[in-house]
């Protein structure tokens, strides 16, 4: 299955607007993302990712929700194998 999961913008790097990549940490499993989607998103910003690019911003208690539901449905294994 493929999910859109929330992640918590630990850094970002590039000044290229397309080409503008942050680390994402999604509860302790760290990812590169691509932000081309996300102009506005800074470090601490929380971002919905889907196949490596943010595509949009979240409140941090949404993030949390959605990851109390991936705990519940044990679908955060899939994200330490991509």
């Amino acid at each position: 299955m493929c999910l859109a999961v929330p992640g918590k913008i630990e850094s970002i790097s590039g000044d290229d607007p397309l080409l503008r990549t942050g680390k994402v940490n999604f509860g302790g499993i760290v990812k590169e993302v691509n932000l081309a989607y996300v102009p506005e998103a800074v470090p601490g910003d929380y971002v919905i990712v889907h196949v490596g690019f943010a595509i949009s911003t979240v409140s941090e208690e949404e993030a949390n929700q959605v990851f109390e539901y991936l705990r519940q449905m044990d679908e955060l294994e899939e994200l330490k194998s991509t």
